[in-house]
């Protein structure tokens, strides 16, 4: 899974649309679907941004830590 699409779950598993997403980051929801689908690359300040937002780290969200995404519940709270 690429980190495009790990971005698009984490969002779908918040009921966000991409317009909210994009309204955080201070962008248009073109630029935002632009991310989402590997046309642009994501800004790191974005992805910090989102990793805080979503409460994973940057190693979740890049696929560098070897966990699948979305987290179960369980591991967000840390159980």
């Amino acid at each position: 899974m690429t980190y495009q699409e790990r971005l698009r779950v984490l969002r779908e598993d918040c009921d966000l649309s991409q317009e909210k997403v994009a309204k955080l980051l201070y962008v248009s929801r073109i630029m935002y679907s632009k991310y989402e689908r590997g046309e642009c690359h994501l800004p790191i300040e974005h992805l910090v941004t989102l990793c805080k937002f979503y409460h994973v780290s940057a190693d979740d969200v890049l696929g560098l830590s070897g966990r699948r995404m979305p987290l179960p519940d369980t591991e967000k709270d840390g159980q």
